[in-house]
Protein backbone atom coordinates (compact mmCIF):
# COMPACT_ATOMS: atom_id res chain seq x y z
CA UNK A 1 0.00 0.00 0.00
CA UNK A 2 1.21 3.40 -0.74
CA UNK A 3 2.03 6.17 1.88
CA UNK A 4 -0.14 9.08 1.72
CA UNK A 5 0.59 12.40 3.64
CA UNK A 6 -2.46 12.95 5.60
CA UNK A 7 -1.80 16.76 5.93
CA UNK A 8 -0.89 17.04 2.71
CA UNK A 9 -3.92 15.70 1.17
CA UNK A 10 -6.07 18.02 2.95
CA UNK A 11 -7.26 20.97 0.69
CA UNK A 12 -7.57 23.37 3.45
CA UNK A 13 -5.35 24.02 6.43
CA UNK A 14 -4.97 21.61 8.87
CA UNK A 15 -6.74 17.78 8.49
CA UNK A 16 -8.81 16.20 6.43
CA UNK A 17 -12.43 15.52 7.27
CA UNK A 18 -11.42 11.46 7.61
CA UNK A 19 -7.79 10.56 7.58
CA UNK A 20 -9.20 7.62 4.78
CA UNK A 21 -10.32 10.42 2.58
CA UNK A 22 -6.35 10.74 1.86
CA UNK A 23 -5.86 8.29 -1.11
CA UNK A 24 -8.87 9.49 -3.03
CA UNK A 25 -8.50 13.09 -3.05
CA UNK A 26 -4.94 12.31 -3.90
CA UNK A 27 -6.37 10.47 -6.82
CA UNK A 28 -8.67 13.38 -7.84
CA UNK A 29 -6.17 15.84 -8.14
CA UNK A 30 -8.13 18.30 -5.99
CA UNK A 31 -5.82 21.55 -6.15
CA UNK A 32 -5.35 22.17 -2.82
CA UNK A 33 -4.80 25.96 -2.60
CA UNK A 34 -6.44 27.48 -5.89
CA UNK A 35 -5.67 30.21 -7.25
CA UNK A 36 -7.92 32.64 -9.68
CA UNK A 37 -4.68 32.65 -11.58
CA UNK A 38 -0.93 32.24 -11.68
CA UNK A 39 2.02 32.86 -13.78
CA UNK A 40 0.84 29.81 -16.07
CA UNK A 41 -1.85 31.40 -16.81
CA UNK A 42 -0.37 35.04 -17.94
CA UNK A 43 2.04 32.23 -20.57
CA UNK A 44 -1.88 31.18 -21.63
CA UNK A 45 -2.88 34.64 -21.70
CA UNK A 46 -0.01 35.97 -23.97
CA UNK A 47 -0.58 32.54 -26.23
CA UNK A 48 -3.97 33.47 -26.85
CA UNK A 49 -3.19 36.74 -27.68
CA UNK A 50 -1.14 35.46 -30.66
CA UNK A 51 -3.76 33.49 -31.72
CA UNK A 52 -6.06 36.23 -31.70
CA UNK A 53 -3.60 38.43 -33.78
CA UNK A 54 -2.42 35.63 -36.33
CA UNK A 55 -6.42 34.81 -36.71
CA UNK A 56 -7.34 38.22 -37.09
CA UNK A 57 -5.15 38.59 -40.70
CA UNK A 58 -6.40 35.56 -41.54
CA UNK A 59 -9.80 36.70 -41.21
CA UNK A 60 -9.00 39.47 -43.72
CA UNK A 61 -7.58 36.97 -46.05
CA UNK A 62 -10.69 35.06 -46.01
CA UNK A 63 -12.87 37.61 -46.97
CA UNK A 64 -10.66 38.51 -49.55
CA UNK A 65 -10.40 35.23 -50.88
CA UNK A 66 -14.20 35.11 -51.06
CA UNK A 67 -14.48 38.62 -52.74
CA UNK A 68 -11.91 37.41 -55.09
CA UNK A 69 -13.60 33.49 -55.90
CA UNK A 70 -17.27 35.71 -56.25
CA UNK A 71 -15.44 38.33 -58.80
CA UNK A 72 -14.05 35.53 -60.56
CA UNK A 73 -17.42 32.92 -60.85
CA UNK A 74 -20.02 35.79 -61.55
CA UNK A 75 -18.25 39.10 -63.21
CA UNK A 76 -15.13 37.65 -64.92
CA UNK A 77 -12.77 40.16 -62.78
CA UNK A 78 -9.40 40.22 -60.63
CA UNK A 79 -10.70 41.58 -57.30
CA UNK A 80 -10.41 41.16 -53.66
CA UNK A 81 -13.64 43.45 -52.38
CA UNK A 82 -16.67 41.71 -51.51
CA UNK A 83 -19.73 41.82 -53.53
CA UNK A 84 -23.10 40.20 -53.84
CA UNK A 85 -23.72 37.70 -56.42
CA UNK A 86 -27.20 39.08 -56.67
CA UNK A 87 -26.00 41.71 -59.75
CA UNK A 88 -24.52 39.15 -62.36
CA UNK A 89 -25.71 39.10 -65.65
CA UNK A 90 -24.98 35.31 -66.57
CA UNK A 91 -29.09 34.52 -67.09
CA UNK A 92 -29.43 30.78 -66.94
CA UNK A 93 -25.93 30.04 -66.72
CA UNK A 94 -25.48 30.89 -63.11
CA UNK A 95 -27.12 27.50 -62.24
CA UNK A 96 -23.81 26.46 -63.07
CA UNK A 97 -21.63 28.31 -60.62
CA UNK A 98 -22.88 26.89 -57.54
CA UNK A 99 -22.37 23.62 -58.66
CA UNK A 100 -18.65 23.78 -59.82
CA UNK A 101 -17.76 24.94 -56.33
CA UNK A 102 -19.55 22.35 -54.78
CA UNK A 103 -18.00 19.89 -56.63
CA UNK A 104 -14.65 21.49 -55.96
CA UNK A 105 -15.58 21.24 -52.39
CA UNK A 106 -16.93 17.75 -52.68
CA UNK A 107 -13.21 16.57 -53.90
CA UNK A 108 -11.51 18.62 -51.04
CA UNK A 109 -13.58 16.88 -48.31
CA UNK A 110 -12.73 13.38 -49.78
CA UNK A 111 -9.10 14.10 -50.57
CA UNK A 112 -8.31 16.35 -48.08
CA UNK A 113 -9.91 16.11 -44.88
CA UNK A 114 -13.72 15.48 -44.27
CA UNK A 115 -13.98 17.74 -41.28
CA UNK A 116 -14.61 20.45 -43.68
CA UNK A 117 -18.13 19.76 -44.71
CA UNK A 118 -20.80 21.78 -42.21
CA UNK A 119 -20.52 24.46 -40.61
CA UNK A 120 -17.70 24.28 -37.90
CA UNK A 121 -18.64 24.62 -34.56
CA UNK A 122 -19.92 21.30 -34.01
CA UNK A 123 -16.65 19.63 -35.53
CA UNK A 124 -14.52 22.33 -32.78
CA UNK A 125 -17.06 21.01 -30.45
CA UNK A 126 -16.00 17.59 -31.08
CA UNK A 127 -12.21 18.17 -31.15
CA UNK A 128 -12.93 19.40 -27.80
CA UNK A 129 -14.90 16.88 -26.32
CA UNK A 130 -13.54 13.98 -27.62
CA UNK A 131 -9.82 14.33 -28.90
CA UNK A 132 -8.06 16.87 -26.17
CA UNK A 133 -9.31 19.76 -28.56
CA UNK A 134 -6.60 18.57 -31.42
CA UNK A 135 -7.33 19.57 -34.54
CA UNK A 136 -5.70 18.28 -38.07
CA UNK A 137 -2.94 20.89 -39.21
CA UNK A 138 -4.49 20.59 -42.65
CA UNK A 139 -7.82 21.64 -40.93
CA UNK A 140 -6.29 25.29 -40.84
CA UNK A 141 -6.12 25.83 -44.57
CA UNK A 142 -8.66 23.49 -45.51
CA UNK A 143 -11.12 25.23 -44.04
CA UNK A 144 -11.02 28.60 -45.06
CA UNK A 145 -10.09 27.80 -48.74
CA UNK A 146 -13.82 25.16 -48.86
CA UNK A 147 -15.47 28.09 -47.55
CA UNK A 148 -14.08 30.51 -49.75
CA UNK A 149 -15.16 28.47 -53.04
CA UNK A 150 -18.40 27.20 -51.31
CA UNK A 151 -19.74 31.07 -50.85
CA UNK A 152 -17.74 32.85 -53.48
CA UNK A 153 -20.27 30.20 -56.06
CA UNK A 154 -23.11 31.22 -54.35
CA UNK A 155 -23.20 29.29 -51.10
CA UNK A 156 -25.96 31.08 -49.04
CA UNK A 157 -23.39 31.23 -46.18
CA UNK A 158 -21.61 33.87 -44.12
CA UNK A 159 -18.16 33.91 -43.74
CA UNK A 160 -18.30 33.77 -39.66
CA UNK A 161 -18.77 30.73 -39.40
CA UNK A 162 -15.62 29.10 -41.21
CA UNK A 163 -13.51 31.98 -39.50
CA UNK A 164 -15.02 30.34 -36.36
CA UNK A 165 -13.80 27.11 -37.10
CA UNK A 166 -10.55 28.13 -39.03
CA UNK A 167 -9.93 30.42 -35.81
CA UNK A 168 -10.37 27.26 -33.52
CA UNK A 169 -7.64 25.17 -35.46
CA UNK A 170 -5.08 27.84 -35.61
CA UNK A 171 -5.26 27.74 -31.57
CA UNK A 172 -5.66 24.31 -31.43
CA UNK A 173 -2.30 24.25 -33.99
CA UNK A 174 -0.20 27.07 -31.10
CA UNK A 175 -1.59 24.43 -28.75
CA UNK A 176 -0.17 21.34 -30.60
CA UNK A 177 3.12 23.32 -30.92
CA UNK A 178 3.52 24.23 -27.35
CA UNK A 179 3.50 21.86 -24.44
CA UNK A 180 0.39 22.71 -22.73
CA UNK A 181 -2.20 20.60 -21.33
CA UNK A 182 -5.57 19.67 -22.65
CA UNK A 183 -7.93 22.66 -20.59
CA UNK A 184 -5.08 25.11 -21.81
CA UNK A 185 -5.41 24.16 -25.79
CA UNK A 186 -8.66 24.33 -25.17
CA UNK A 187 -8.69 27.98 -24.27
CA UNK A 188 -6.25 28.16 -26.63
CA UNK A 189 -9.00 26.89 -29.44
CA UNK A 190 -12.28 29.11 -28.32
CA UNK A 191 -9.67 32.20 -28.25
CA UNK A 192 -8.84 31.53 -31.56
CA UNK A 193 -12.54 31.08 -32.13
CA UNK A 194 -13.70 33.87 -30.76
CA UNK A 195 -11.04 36.24 -32.01
CA UNK A 196 -12.36 35.08 -35.86
CA UNK A 197 -15.78 36.22 -34.73
CA UNK A 198 -14.81 39.77 -33.58
CA UNK A 199 -12.17 40.23 -36.61
CA UNK A 200 -15.92 39.67 -39.11
CA UNK A 201 -18.33 41.43 -36.60
CA UNK A 202 -17.03 43.66 -34.37
CA UNK A 203 -18.64 42.15 -31.23
CA UNK A 204 -16.04 41.02 -28.49
CA UNK A 205 -18.11 40.54 -25.89
CA UNK A 206 -20.63 38.11 -27.87
CA UNK A 207 -18.05 36.60 -29.15
CA UNK A 208 -16.54 35.29 -25.26
CA UNK A 209 -19.92 34.35 -24.22
CA UNK A 210 -19.91 32.44 -27.55
CA UNK A 211 -16.49 30.61 -26.80
CA UNK A 212 -18.06 29.83 -23.16
CA UNK A 213 -21.28 29.04 -24.41
CA UNK A 214 -20.52 26.35 -26.91
CA UNK A 215 -16.52 25.58 -26.84
CA UNK A 216 -15.21 25.79 -23.18
CA UNK A 217 -18.06 24.80 -21.49
CA UNK A 218 -16.96 26.32 -18.12
CA UNK A 219 -17.07 30.40 -17.18
CA UNK A 220 -14.08 31.06 -14.18
CA UNK A 221 -10.65 33.27 -14.79
CA UNK A 222 -8.64 30.48 -15.99
CA UNK A 223 -10.65 30.31 -19.37
CA UNK A 224 -12.58 33.80 -19.94
CA UNK A 225 -9.34 36.05 -19.28
CA UNK A 226 -7.49 34.77 -21.71
CA UNK A 227 -10.41 35.23 -24.01
CA UNK A 228 -11.30 38.60 -23.23
CA UNK A 229 -7.93 39.16 -23.85
CA UNK A 230 -7.87 37.82 -27.46
CA UNK A 231 -10.92 39.63 -28.34
CA UNK A 232 -9.39 43.06 -27.17
CA UNK A 233 -6.20 42.31 -29.38
CA UNK A 234 -8.94 41.37 -32.48
CA UNK A 235 -10.65 44.53 -31.77
CA UNK A 236 -7.34 46.40 -31.84
CA UNK A 237 -6.39 45.57 -35.21
CA UNK A 238 -9.67 45.07 -36.78
CA UNK A 239 -9.74 48.79 -37.83
CA UNK A 240 -6.34 48.55 -39.86
CA UNK A 241 -7.41 45.63 -41.80
CA UNK A 242 -11.12 45.92 -41.89
CA UNK A 243 -11.73 49.54 -41.78
CA UNK A 244 -14.09 51.50 -39.30
CA UNK A 245 -17.21 51.03 -40.93
CA UNK A 246 -19.76 49.33 -38.88
CA UNK A 247 -20.96 45.59 -40.28
CA UNK A 248 -24.78 46.92 -40.16
CA UNK A 249 -26.49 49.32 -40.53
CA UNK A 250 -28.88 49.82 -37.76
CA UNK A 251 -31.25 52.77 -36.94
CA UNK A 252 -31.81 54.46 -33.85
CA UNK A 253 -34.45 52.95 -32.07
CA UNK A 254 -36.46 53.76 -29.40
CA UNK A 255 -36.97 52.15 -25.99
CA UNK A 256 -39.58 49.45 -25.48
CA UNK A 257 -42.78 50.30 -23.81
CA UNK A 258 -44.40 47.68 -21.48
CA UNK A 259 -46.64 46.67 -24.29
CA UNK A 260 -44.08 45.89 -26.65
CA UNK A 261 -42.33 43.65 -24.56
CA UNK A 262 -45.23 41.85 -24.75
CA UNK A 263 -44.84 41.21 -28.45
CA UNK A 264 -41.60 40.78 -28.29
CA UNK A 265 -42.46 37.78 -25.94
CA UNK A 266 -44.63 36.35 -28.35
CA UNK A 267 -42.09 36.79 -30.80
CA UNK A 268 -39.83 35.05 -29.12
CA UNK A 269 -42.09 32.12 -28.42
CA UNK A 270 -42.68 31.71 -31.91
CA UNK A 271 -39.40 32.00 -32.72
CA UNK A 272 -38.64 29.07 -30.77
CA UNK A 273 -40.53 26.71 -31.93
CA UNK A 274 -39.45 27.58 -35.69
CA UNK A 275 -35.21 27.25 -34.00
CA UNK A 276 -36.73 23.42 -33.57
CA UNK A 277 -38.56 23.14 -36.86
CA UNK A 278 -35.40 24.40 -38.46
CA UNK A 279 -33.08 22.35 -36.52
CA UNK A 280 -35.11 19.20 -37.59
CA UNK A 281 -35.50 20.45 -40.90
CA UNK A 282 -31.65 20.50 -41.62
CA UNK A 283 -30.47 17.25 -40.19
CA UNK A 284 -33.75 15.96 -42.09
CA UNK A 285 -32.47 16.78 -44.97
CA UNK A 286 -29.14 15.35 -44.27
CA UNK A 287 -30.75 12.46 -43.56
CA UNK A 288 -32.14 12.02 -47.03
CA UNK A 289 -29.05 12.53 -48.46
CA UNK A 290 -27.71 9.57 -46.52
CA UNK A 291 -30.30 7.56 -48.43
CA UNK A 292 -29.08 7.97 -51.61
CA UNK A 293 -27.15 5.79 -53.70
CA UNK A 294 -24.11 8.08 -54.48
CA UNK A 295 -21.07 8.73 -52.74
CA UNK A 296 -21.46 11.65 -50.18
CA UNK A 297 -18.63 13.15 -52.46
CA UNK A 298 -21.43 14.24 -54.85
CA UNK A 299 -24.18 15.46 -52.34
CA UNK A 300 -22.94 18.79 -52.42
CA UNK A 301 -23.36 19.12 -56.24
CA UNK A 302 -27.00 18.51 -55.57
CA UNK A 303 -27.51 21.39 -53.22
CA UNK A 304 -25.42 23.33 -55.18
CA UNK A 305 -27.96 22.10 -57.76
CA UNK A 306 -30.67 23.68 -55.82
CA UNK A 307 -28.33 27.17 -54.88
CA UNK A 308 -28.32 28.13 -58.56
CA UNK A 309 -32.20 26.93 -58.84
CA UNK A 310 -33.02 29.10 -56.03
CA UNK A 311 -30.61 31.97 -57.23
CA UNK A 312 -31.88 32.07 -60.60
CA UNK A 313 -35.36 32.93 -59.16
CA UNK A 314 -34.31 35.09 -56.33
CA UNK A 315 -29.74 36.12 -56.48
CA UNK A 316 -30.53 37.93 -53.25
CA UNK A 317 -30.23 34.68 -51.75
CA UNK A 318 -27.04 33.72 -52.61
CA UNK A 319 -23.71 34.79 -51.31
CA UNK A 320 -23.12 36.14 -48.11
CA UNK A 321 -26.00 38.02 -47.51
CA UNK A 322 -25.19 41.24 -44.96
CA UNK A 323 -26.95 43.63 -47.50
CA UNK A 324 -30.06 41.78 -46.80
CA UNK A 325 -29.66 41.80 -43.60
CA UNK A 326 -29.35 45.81 -43.47
CA UNK A 327 -32.17 45.62 -45.72
CA UNK A 328 -34.17 43.62 -43.31
CA UNK A 329 -33.39 45.56 -40.32
CA UNK A 330 -34.52 48.92 -41.65
CA UNK A 331 -38.03 48.05 -41.73
CA UNK A 332 -38.43 48.60 -45.22
CA UNK A 333 -38.47 44.95 -46.49
CA UNK A 334 -41.44 43.81 -45.66
CA UNK A 335 -44.73 42.09 -46.94
CA UNK A 336 -45.09 39.13 -49.63
CA UNK A 337 -41.71 39.84 -51.09
CA UNK A 338 -40.10 39.60 -47.52
CA UNK A 339 -41.92 36.35 -47.14
CA UNK A 340 -41.05 35.20 -50.77
CA UNK A 341 -36.82 35.73 -49.78
CA UNK A 342 -37.50 34.23 -46.31
CA UNK A 343 -38.90 30.85 -47.79
CA UNK A 344 -36.38 30.61 -51.09
CA UNK A 345 -33.25 31.47 -48.86
CA UNK A 346 -34.35 29.20 -46.09
CA UNK A 347 -34.98 26.34 -48.66
CA UNK A 348 -31.31 27.15 -50.29
CA UNK A 349 -29.42 27.02 -46.85
CA UNK A 350 -30.83 24.25 -45.58
CA UNK A 351 -30.75 21.94 -48.41
CA UNK A 352 -26.53 23.20 -49.11
CA UNK A 353 -25.69 22.52 -45.52
CA UNK A 354 -27.91 19.73 -45.04
CA UNK A 355 -25.48 17.97 -48.32
CA UNK A 356 -22.44 18.43 -46.34
CA UNK A 357 -20.77 21.45 -48.16
CA UNK A 358 -18.12 23.79 -46.61
CA UNK A 359 -20.40 26.37 -44.73
CA UNK A 360 -21.89 28.39 -41.75
CA UNK A 361 -24.49 28.79 -39.85
CA UNK A 362 -24.76 32.36 -38.29
CA UNK A 363 -25.51 35.08 -41.16
CA UNK A 364 -28.25 32.32 -42.36
CA UNK A 365 -29.68 32.20 -39.10
CA UNK A 366 -29.71 35.64 -38.71
CA UNK A 367 -31.48 36.73 -41.71
CA UNK A 368 -34.06 34.29 -42.00
CA UNK A 369 -34.88 35.16 -38.10
CA UNK A 370 -34.97 38.43 -39.00
CA UNK A 371 -37.13 38.86 -41.54
CA UNK A 372 -39.13 36.07 -39.32
CA UNK A 373 -39.23 38.71 -37.06
CA UNK A 374 -40.29 41.36 -39.03
CA UNK A 375 -43.34 39.21 -40.62
CA UNK A 376 -44.72 38.33 -37.24
CA UNK A 377 -44.32 41.56 -36.21
CA UNK A 378 -46.73 42.39 -38.86
CA UNK A 379 -49.01 40.24 -38.02
CA UNK A 380 -49.23 41.02 -34.04
CA UNK A 381 -49.16 44.69 -35.28
CA UNK A 382 -52.39 43.58 -37.69
CA UNK A 383 -54.52 42.69 -34.39
CA UNK A 384 -53.25 45.70 -32.63
CA UNK A 385 -50.11 45.31 -30.51
CA UNK A 386 -47.98 47.84 -30.21
CA UNK A 387 -44.26 46.84 -32.25
CA UNK A 388 -41.58 48.60 -33.90
CA UNK A 389 -40.58 46.42 -37.47
CA UNK A 390 -37.19 47.27 -36.77
CA UNK A 391 -37.21 45.94 -33.14
CA UNK A 392 -38.92 43.04 -34.63
CA UNK A 393 -36.61 42.51 -37.23
CA UNK A 394 -33.31 42.51 -34.22
CA UNK A 395 -35.40 39.79 -31.78
CA UNK A 396 -35.81 37.89 -34.67
CA UNK A 397 -32.38 37.48 -35.58
CA UNK A 398 -30.94 37.07 -31.39
CA UNK A 399 -33.94 34.41 -30.70
CA UNK A 400 -33.53 32.12 -33.66
CA UNK A 401 -29.98 31.97 -32.87
CA UNK A 402 -30.60 31.49 -29.24
CA UNK A 403 -33.31 28.87 -29.35
CA UNK A 404 -31.43 26.85 -32.71
CA UNK A 405 -27.92 26.91 -30.32
CA UNK A 406 -29.02 27.79 -26.80
CA UNK A 407 -25.83 29.95 -26.73
CA UNK A 408 -28.76 32.52 -25.04
CA UNK A 409 -26.27 35.15 -23.80
CA UNK A 410 -23.96 35.52 -26.61
CA UNK A 411 -27.23 35.61 -28.95
CA UNK A 412 -28.77 38.70 -26.74
CA UNK A 413 -25.10 40.59 -26.20
CA UNK A 414 -24.67 39.77 -30.14
CA UNK A 415 -27.59 41.07 -31.23
CA UNK A 416 -27.06 44.70 -28.75
CA UNK A 417 -22.83 44.69 -30.19
CA UNK A 418 -24.14 45.57 -33.37
CA UNK A 419 -26.40 48.16 -32.73
CA UNK A 420 -24.24 49.86 -30.31
CA UNK A 421 -27.68 50.95 -28.55
CA UNK A 422 -29.20 50.15 -24.73
CA UNK A 423 -32.41 50.84 -25.79
CA UNK A 424 -32.05 47.31 -27.19
CA UNK A 425 -31.63 44.76 -24.45
CA UNK A 426 -35.04 44.41 -22.79
CA UNK A 427 -36.77 43.57 -25.91
CA UNK A 428 -33.72 41.07 -26.61
CA UNK A 429 -33.64 39.87 -23.18
CA UNK A 430 -37.47 39.25 -23.71
CA UNK A 431 -37.66 37.56 -26.62
CA UNK A 432 -34.48 35.04 -26.34
CA UNK A 433 -35.56 34.06 -23.19
CA UNK A 434 -38.85 33.09 -24.49
CA UNK A 435 -37.13 31.10 -27.50
CA UNK A 436 -35.07 29.63 -25.39
CA UNK A 437 -37.73 28.29 -22.97
CA UNK A 438 -39.78 26.74 -26.29
CA UNK A 439 -36.45 25.22 -27.39
CA UNK A 440 -35.40 24.06 -24.06
CA UNK A 441 -38.25 22.15 -22.80
CA UNK A 442 -39.25 20.54 -26.58
CA UNK A 443 -36.10 19.32 -27.67
CA UNK A 444 -32.95 17.74 -26.02
CA UNK A 445 -29.93 18.98 -28.46
CA UNK A 446 -29.71 22.06 -30.73
CA UNK A 447 -27.95 22.44 -34.37
CA UNK A 448 -24.62 22.83 -32.83
CA UNK A 449 -25.10 19.12 -31.04
CA UNK A 450 -27.36 16.83 -33.01
CA UNK A 451 -24.89 15.83 -34.58
CA UNK A 452 -22.77 14.79 -31.98
CA UNK A 453 -25.40 13.50 -30.10
CA UNK A 454 -26.07 11.20 -33.10
CA UNK A 455 -22.21 10.07 -32.27
CA UNK A 456 -22.71 9.16 -29.41
CA UNK A 457 -20.73 12.49 -27.71
CA UNK A 458 -22.48 13.41 -24.51
CA UNK A 459 -22.08 17.77 -24.56
CA UNK A 460 -22.52 19.19 -21.19
CA UNK A 461 -25.84 21.58 -20.65
CA UNK A 462 -24.17 23.19 -17.49
CA UNK A 463 -21.01 25.57 -16.83
CA UNK A 464 -19.43 23.21 -14.10
CA UNK A 465 -15.94 21.91 -13.45
CA UNK A 466 -15.31 18.90 -14.96
CA UNK A 467 -14.98 16.93 -12.08
CA UNK A 468 -18.22 17.20 -11.59
CA UNK A 469 -21.30 14.82 -11.79
CA UNK A 470 -23.56 15.73 -15.29
CA UNK A 471 -27.04 15.41 -13.99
Amino acid sequence: MSFHDVEKASTTAGLPLSAGLAPLIENAAVEKHPRALDARSLLICALCMAVAAVVTVVARLLVSLIGFVTNLAFYGRISGDLVSPAGHHLGLWVVLVPIVGSVIVGFMAKYGAKAIRGHGIPEAMEQILTNESRIPVRMTFLKPLSAAISIGTGGPFGAEGPIIATGGALGSLFGQFIHVSAHERKVLLAAGAAGGMTAIFATPFAAVLLAIELLVFEFRPRSFVPLILSVLVAMAMRPLLFGVAPVFNVPILPPATPDMLMTYALEGLALGVFSILMTKSVYHIEDLFEKLPIHWMWWPAIGGLVVGIIGFIAPNTMGVGYDNIDRILSGQFVGTALGVFCLLKFVSWSVALGSGTSGGTLAPIFTIGGALGVLLGQGLGAIGLAVDLRMAALVGMAASFAGASRALFASILFAMEITGQFNTLLPLITGCVAAFLVSAFAMKTTIMTEKLSRRGTHVPGEYVPASAPHR
